[in-house]
C-alpha cells in the first residue's frame, strides 16, 4: 500500500455536454499529495493534438497569446474552491471551445509518484430549446373570482441531437421571489412546491401536457394567495458519463398575470345595543364581482365569547342555496337582494347578548348540472348588548320586636315600597345579612343568614344553618311586600347589625327566571346593654369537731347577680394528699345536684358505702352534703363547685357562670399505729419451672393492737421491666375478708396468695417461666377497728420492689431432647443395616451361568 500510495489529480469523467452560449464550469482537485496545504494548477486546452495554456493559479504569464483576450476580460477565469481544488469557469462557451482541456498540478513532493495532470473531454452542442406562452390567450393579465378555476399553458420543445430531458416547473411570484407550485421533473415525476402539497393531492393544482410539446398548469378553488405573476421555468439535463444527471441550460417565459377577487361576507351593523323585548334587526351582506349564476348558503351563529370556534357557537338558523330556511319561532330569516340576507328576532331578554356572526358559502353550477361550493366566508362577530328593564322599587327594613335582655324575641320586617313596572314577570326574593360590632378600625364582615332563589327556595347560611333547623330562627314571607326575620330567643352573639336585600326577578321566553336588580336596604341595629353574670359560693362546716365514724356535714350557700330568674348544680370535690395511692391526681369528684335537682353519684368508688354520702337542696340558693361513718381516708379539703343556669330559647338552660366555694378541711387527730411494708424473698433468682416465694411483711410501730383489731387488703403487682418505666400489671389480691382474686394469666404458671402470720403473706408462684421476670411489689392497705367497734381505713402503704430474675436450666433444657435424638438415630441405622442385608440375601441375588472354557497352555512359535 505504501508504494502505490501518490499524488492524484481528478477532473469530472467525459465527455461533457454543454449548450453553446451558457456558463461551463469545470471542477478540478489533487488529492495524496506532499509538500503546503495550497496547491496550484495549470489549465491547457487541445483541439487536436498540441495543448494550448489557458490559464494558471501561480504563473500570470501562463496564458496563451490567443486566450489572453478572454482571460483578461474575465470570460474565462479560475475559482478556488478549496486549498487542494478549483474550478475552471469559461462563460459564453462557443462552438471552438469543444475538446479536451487538461488539469495539471506542479510537483511539491519528494518524490515523482502518481498523476500529475488529467483530461475530460467537453463536447459543445447548439441550443435547440425554445419556450414560448399560449397563443391562444391574447392578454396576458386577467382577474378571476375567489373560488373560480384557470388554466395557464406553455411550450417547451428541444431540437437537440444529445439524448435531453426536459424539466418543467411552473412558479408565482410573491413580492420580489418566485415559489415553485408544480413541477415535472426530468425524470418524469410530479413535484409539487413548498406549501402545494395538500392541494396537489386533493386535485387542485394540475400539471398536464398537451399536444404541440404544451404543459398546462389546472387551478381550481382560487384563493388570494393565488394572485400575481405566473411563468414556465423550462431546464435542460442530460445523463452524465457517470449515470448522474446535469442540467445544461434553463429558460423561462412569464405566461400570465392573474388577479383574484376576495368575497367577503359582513355584517351591516358594527356594535348594537337594544332593549329588553324589542326586536334585533341584522343583515349579513355577500361583497363579490360575480356576474354569473350564484347561489348562497347562510348560517347565523350566537356565541358567548367573541373567541369561540364554530364548533363551540349556537346555531341560530340556517338558509340552504335553493332558499330553505329552518324552522324558528322567534327568529325569522329573509333573503333581502341578491347578497343581503337578513336576521330579525323578536322579543329579546338578557339571554341574547353576546356576539352575532354569519357563515356564507357561494355555489355556483356545473356543466353537468351539479353545484359546486367555490368559496366559504365567516364574518366578524358583532357585539350585541339587550339592556334589561330594571323595575322601579325601594327597600325598607323596621324592627317590629327588639330584645331588652337575652333570650327575649327579636323581629325584623323587610318591606318593599314604591314599586313601579313590577308586573306578572317580575317576581321578588329576599336575602338577609348580619354584620358584627367591631370597635376600632377592624375590617366589617358580612355574613349570609339566608337567601331565597327565583322559585322561593330558601337556601340557609352558616351562621343560621343549625339553629333555623332547631326552630330558633324563622324566616317568612308575611305578605306579598314583606318578608320577616324572627328570632325566638335573641342571645348576646346576635347582637350586631341587620339589613336586608331585595332582588328583582325577570321571566325570560323559556320560562326561566333571570335576576335583573339588587336593593339593599339600611341596616338595623340590635343591642342591649348587659352587666357581667356574679356568682359567690360559701361553704360552712355544721360541726366544728369530729372523730373518725361520725357524720361530716356541710352547707353550700350561693348569691348571684345579673342573672335572669337562676338555677344552680352543684358538684362536692374532694382534694386528697398526694400520699393517697387511690387518685394520684389530687382532685375527687364525689356527688353533684344538677339544675333540674337529680342526684348523681361521680367518682365515688367505696361500694360498702355507697349510700354514705347525700347531698340535697335545702333551699333555692342553699345546699347541703353529709357524709357518714367518715373514714381516715377521707381526710382532705372539701369544696362546692356551683353552676349557674339560666333559662334558653326552647325550654333548654344556658349555662351562665360557673363558681367555687371556700375549702373545707378534714383532718383526723390520731395517735393510732404507723404501719410499715417490705417485700422480702430468700431466693430471688431462680430456673425455669422452679417455685418462687415472695413475702410481703408488714411491721406496726407506736400503739399495739390486738389482731382481731387490725386487717389488710394485700395486693401484689407486677412490672415487666428493669427500671420500673412500665405499667405495673395487678397480679392478685386478698382482701380483708379473706377472698382471693386473681387477674388473668396468658402463661401456664400460677399464683397463689395466703396469709401465713397476722403480719405477714406470702405470693407463690408455681411452675415460673421467662415471663414471670421483673420488679415485684405489694400494696398494704390497713384497716383497723376504733373503740365504737367502727373499721376505719387507713392510707395505702406501697413497698420497695424486688426484682424477680427467671434464668433457663441448660442441662435440663437439652437432656431429653439428646437422649431421644441418639436413641432414634441408633434405631433408624439397624433397620436400615437390617433392610440391606435381607435386600441383598433374598431380593437380588442373581445365579450367573458362565461358559465352561478349556484351559489349554499356549504352544510356543517354534512347535506350532
Amino acid at each position: 500500500v505504501a508504494f502505490c500510495r501518490g499524488r492524484v489529480v481528478r477532473v469530472p469523467k467525459g465527455p461533457l455536454i454543454r449548450v453553446m452560449g451558457t456558463e461551463v464550469v469545470i471542477p478540478c482537485s489533487v488529492s495524496d499529495y506532499d509538500g503546503p496545504s495550497e496547491q496550484n494548477f495549470d489549465w491547457e486546452f487541445s483541439r487536436n493534438t498540441d495543448f494550448m495554456r489557458i490559464v494558471s493559479t501561480w504563473d500570470p504569464t501562463f496564458t496563451s497569446e490567443e486566450y489572453q483576450k478572454r482571460v483578461g476580460h474575465g470570460d474565462i477565469k479560475l475559482r478556488r474552491s478549496s486549498n487542494d481544488a478549483v474550478e475552471l469557469v469559461i462563460r459564453n462557451i462557443h462552438s471552438t471551445d469543444q475538446g479536451r482541456y487538461k488539469c495539471s498540478t506542479p510537483s511539491t513532493d519528494a518524490t515523482v509518484q502518481g498523476n500529475y495532470d488529467a483530461e475530460v473531454q467537453v463536447k459543445v452542442i447548439s441550443d435547440g430549446l425554445s419556450v414560448s406562452g399560449s397563443k391562444a390567450r391574447s392578454s396576458t393579465s386577467f382577474t378571476l373570482s375567489e373560488g373560480d378555476s384557470f388554466k395557464l399553458r406553455c411550450s417547451a420543445i428541444t431540437t437537440s441531437l444529445e439524448h435531453t430531458h426536459l424539466h418543467v416547473t411552473w412558479q408565482i411570484k410573491s413580492g420580489s421571489t418566485w415559489r415553485d407550485i408544480l413541477s415535472l421533473t426530468h425524470e418524469g415525476k410530479f413535484q409539487p412546491g413548498p406549501g402545494y402539497e395538500e392541494r396537489y393531492r386533493n386535485g387542485d393544482i394540475r400539471l398536464d401536457t398537451g399536444a404541440n410539446d404544451t404543459y398546462r398548469l389546472s387551478v381550481s378553488q382560487a384563493s388570494s394567495v393565488d394572485g400575481g405573476a405566473y411563468r414556465c421555468l423550462v431546464s435542460e439535463w442530460v445523463r452524465g458519463a457517470d449515470n448522474s444527471w446535469q442540467k445544461i441550460q434553463e429558460k423561462n417565459v412569464e405566461i400570465a398575470s392573474v388577479a383574484i377577487q376576495r368575497t367577503d361576507v359582513v355584517i351591516s351593523t358594527s356594535n348594537v345595543s337594544v332593549t329588553e323585548r324589542d326586536s334585533l334587526d341584522l343583515t349579513c351582506n355577500i361583497t363579490t364581482d360575480r356576474s354569473g349564476i350564484f347561489q348562497a348558503e347562510v348560517m347565523w351563529y350566537f356565541s358567548a365569547s367573541p373567541d369561540d370556534t364554530l364548533s363551540d357557537a349556537q346555531v341560530l338558523l340556517s338558509m340552504d342555496r335553493d332558499s330553505v330556511v329552518s324552522d324558528s319561532t322567534l327568529i325569522s330569516l329573509s333573503h333581502v337582494d341578491r347578497n343581503s340576507y337578513r336576521l330579525l328576532v323578536r322579543d329579546v331578554d338578557v339571554e341574547d347578548s353576546g356576539y352575532y356572526f354569519c357563515q356564507a358559502a357561494v355555489w355556483v353550477p356545473l356543466h353537468n348540472g351539479s353545484w359546486h361550493k367555490v368559496v366559504e366566508r365567516t364574518s366578524v362577530p358583532v357585539s350585541v348588548m339587550v339592556t334589561a328593564l330594571e323595575p322601579d322599587y325601594k327597600v325598607f327594613l323596621n324592627a317590629s320586636k327588639t330584645p331588652k335582655f337575652s333570650d327575649d324575641p327579636t323581629e325584623l320586617n323587610c318591606r318593599i315600597t314604591n314599586a313601579q313596572d313590577t308586573e306578572g314577570n317580575i317576581r321578588f326574593t329576599v336575602s338577609w345579612y348580619y354584620r358584627q360590632h367591631l370597635f376600632g378600625d377592624d375590617v366589617v364582615t358580612e355574613e349570609l343568614l339566608a337567601t331565597m332563589d327565583a322559585d322561593w327556595t330558601l337556601l340557609l347560611g352558616d351562621r343560621s344553618r343549625e339553629r333555623t333547623q332547631n326552630g330558633e330562627i324563622i324566616f317568612s314571607k308575611k305578605a306579598v311586600d314583606t318578608f320577616s326575620l324572627r328570632i325566638q330567643w335573641t342571645s348576646e352573639s346576635d347582637r350586631g347589625d341587620y339589613f336586608c336585600v331585595i332582588s328583582a326577578w325577570s321571566r325570560h321566553r323559556n320560562n326561566t327566571w333571570v335576576k335583573s336588580k339588587d336593593v339593599t336596604s339600611a341596616s338595623v341595629s340590635i343591642f342591649w346593654a348587659t352587666q357581667d353574670y356574679t356568682l359567690t359560693v360559701e361553704a360552712v362546716k355544721l360541726k366544728p369537731f369530729f372523730v373518725a365514724g361520725h357524720t361530716f356535714e356541710m352547707t353550700c350557700k350561693v348569691s348571684s347577680k345579673n342573672i335572669k330568674t337562676p338555677r344552680y348544680s352543684v358538684l362536692i370535690t374532694a382534694e386528697k394528699p398526694l400520699t393517697d395511692q387511690s387518685n394520684p391526681n389530687g382532685t375527687t369528684r364525689i356527688i353533684s345536684l344538677n339544675q333540674d335537682s337529680v342526684v348523681r353519684l361521680e367518682d365515688w368508688t367505696d361500694q360498702t358505702r355507697v349510700d354514705g354520702v347525700v347531698l340535697e337542696k335545702v333551699q333555692e340558693n342553699e345546699f347541703r352534703y353529709r357524709m357518714y361513718q367518715t373514714q381516715i381516708s377521707d381526710a382532705g379539703l372539701y369544696r362546692c363547685v356551683v353552676t349557674a343556669w339560666s333559662p334558653g330559647g326552647g325550654g333548654m338552660w344556658r349555662e351562665a357562670v360557673n363558681g367555687l366555694s371556700n375549702p373545707i378541711q378534714i383532718d383526723f387527730q390520731t395517735s393510732g399505729p404507723v404501719f410499715n411494708v417490705s417485700v422480702h424473698s430468700d431466693n430471688p433468682t431462680i430456673y425455669q419451672g422452679e417455685l418462687a416465694d415472695l413475702l410481703c411483711i408488714i411491721t406496726m410501730e407506736g400503739m399495739t393492737l390486738e389482731p382481731d383489731d387490725m386487717s389488710f387488703d394485700v395486693s401484689w403487682f407486677a412490672v415487666r421491666s428493669f427500671a420500673l418505666d412500665r405499667e405495673p400489671i395487678l397480679l392478685v389480691s386478698l382482701d380483708r375478708r379473706g377472698i382471693v382474686m386473681q387477674s388473668r394469666r396468658n402463661g401456664s404458671s400460677d399464683l397463689s396468695l395466703e396469709r401465713i402470720s397476722p403480719l405477714e403473706f406470702r405470693l407463690r408462684v408455681h411452675g415460673c417461666e421467662d415471663h414471670d421476670f421483673g420488679n415485684h411489689y405489694c400494696v398494704v392497705t390497713p384497716w383497723v377497728r376504733s373503740a365504737t367497734g367502727v373499721w376505719q381505713r387507713e392510707p395505702d402503704i406501697k413497698a420497695k420492689p424486688i426484682f424477680l430474675s427467671v434464668k433457663m436450666d441448660v442441662l435440663n433444657a437439652f437432656k431429653y431432647p439428646l437422649l431421644i435424638g441418639i436413641g432414634l438415630a441408633t434405631a433408624i441405622g439397624l433397620l436400615s443395616c437390617l433392610i440391606g442385608y435381607c435386600s441383598s440375601r433374598w431380593c437380588c441375588k442373581k445365579e450367573v451361568q458362565e461358559t465352561r472354557r478349556e484351559r489349554r497352555r499356549l504352544m510356543s512359535m517354534e512347535m506350532d
